[in-house]
């Protein structure tokens, strides 16, 4: 069901995957106040399903996938509402980048602003070769207020990531491919089902050791070695010892598919 251009569906992956889509392409996806709050919710709701091993968020519409911020909307308000705007926002930008499961990011048009963010936000980023990447926040007198300067610097690397946002320039699928801003390039008008192709491959494995790697990625990023190794087991231990493994390596031995559960 659709509301306030969001738009969740369960039906891909055996159930496994959940799908999220951007769905407002009347405004090229533009994110408004009453749909980053939406998407807030939808992922918290997400986050918390035991039920869902992969996400994929992906966007209707022909044109774009996420133009950023409605600035529309924005130019009516006054200070004090862009304010209180604010935490709205970090919501939905939050809840997407803080999803336990693997995120794919299906990446079609114009992925500008909030919407290059969303696409930093996920783990794995298919885009099709009519995707156009941008920062172009510091052209309007502001900064990427998504995570873009702390994502695309993880992500890039320091030089290609002052690259993006301080030119604001426009980046096509082949040279984002170069920069790591996308993972994977499909013809255009089929991004949609390779990414849920990938989600679907992920959801097969265990999401106990799934959500244990990903949380060790993730916290690792910005740690030294030696952190990131005692990160890692700790989720090894996680995953010792759980039910999955024991039923993983039964299937192996049995050579069948493992049930999750």
């Amino acid at each position: 069901m659709t509301l306030d251009g969001v738009t969740l569906r369960r039906d891909a992956g055996d159930g496994h995957v959940a799908e999220i889509v951007l769905d407002r392409p009347e405004a090229l996806n533009a994110l408004s106040t009453a749909m980053a709050r939406r998407l807030a919710a939808v992922c918290a709701d997400v986050a918390a399903d035991g039920s869902v091993r992969a996400v994929v968020l992906s966007a209707a519409g022909e044109k774009a996938f996420c133009v950023g911020a409605d600035l529309k909307e924005r130019n009516a308000m006054s200070d004090a509402e862009i304010l209180a705007q604010r935490p709205v926002f970090r919501a939905a930008f939050g809840g997407v980048l803080n999803l336990p499961q693997p995120v794919v990011a299906a990446v079609h048009g114009y992925a500008l602003g909030g919407g290059c963010e969303f696409a930093l936000s996920a783990d794995i980023v298919v885009a099709d070769e009519s995707a156009v990447f941008g920062l172009p926040e510091v052209g309007v007198g502001l900064v990427p207020g998504g995570g873009g300067t702390q994502l695309a610097l993880r992500r890039l690397g320091p030089g290609k990531a002052a690259d993006l946002v301080f030119t604001g320039r426009r980046l096509g699928v082949e040279e984002a491919l170069e920069y790591g801003l996308a993972d994977r390039r499909v013809p255009a008008g089929t991004v949609r089902e390779e990414a849920l192709a990938i989600a679907g491959l992920i959801a097969r494995n265990s999401p106990i050791a799934v959500r244990a790697a990903k949380r060790a990625m993730r916290l690792g990023g910005g740690v030294s070695l030696e952190a990131g190794l005692d990160l890692e087991e700790n989720a090894w231990r996680t995953v010792a010892f759980s039910p999955d493994r024991r039923e993983g390596i039964a299937a192996f031995n049995e050579k069948r598919k493992p049930n999750w559960g």
